[in-house]
């Protein structure tokens, strides 16, 4: 008969080096990930709470071949100015118009509508971005 040996008794000799490896990886990847979630939350967090006016588009209207419509929701501090653009675009992607609508109002939340003039008929109209401006 060939002898054949099992292995060690469970739990007699302590853990094994790579059951003690195996729980630093652990503990190092759960430290790693805290860390990561905690910087993307701060970084998230000041992002936002940076922004003095943020706007959104809600909706627009194709009312001829040089002329399009946007709708904005503008959030802003109250009193504070603010300009947003928007660009119109053509079916193929193309940069047919743009312009800035500026926000002088005291509100803190403001609905516009303003028109685009285009140099052909557009198919989109896309916000590139809001900002807070200085009066004058």
């Amino acid at each position: 008969m060939i002898a054949t040996r099992e292995g060690l008794p469970p739990g007699r000799y302590g853990r094994t080096a790579d059951a003690r490896a195996d729980r630093r990886l652990k503990v190092v990847g759960a430290v790693l990930g805290a860390g990561l979630l905690a910087v993307i939350a701060w970084s998230g967090a000041s992002y936002i709470s940076g922004q003095a006016v943020s706007g959104e588009l809600i909706k627009f209207k194709v009312v001829s071949d040089s002329v399009v419509e946007a709708h904005l929701e503008v959030r802003k501090d109250a009193g504070a100015h603010g300009v947003c653009t928007l660009r119109s675009l053509a079916e193929d992607g193309s940069e047919v118009g743009r312009k800035d609508i500026r926000f002088d109002e005291r509100e803190g939340r403001v609905d516009k509508v303003g028109s685009v003039r285009t140099t052909q008929r557009a198919t989109a109209v896309e916000l590139v971005g809001c900002k807070a401006v200085t009066s004058g």
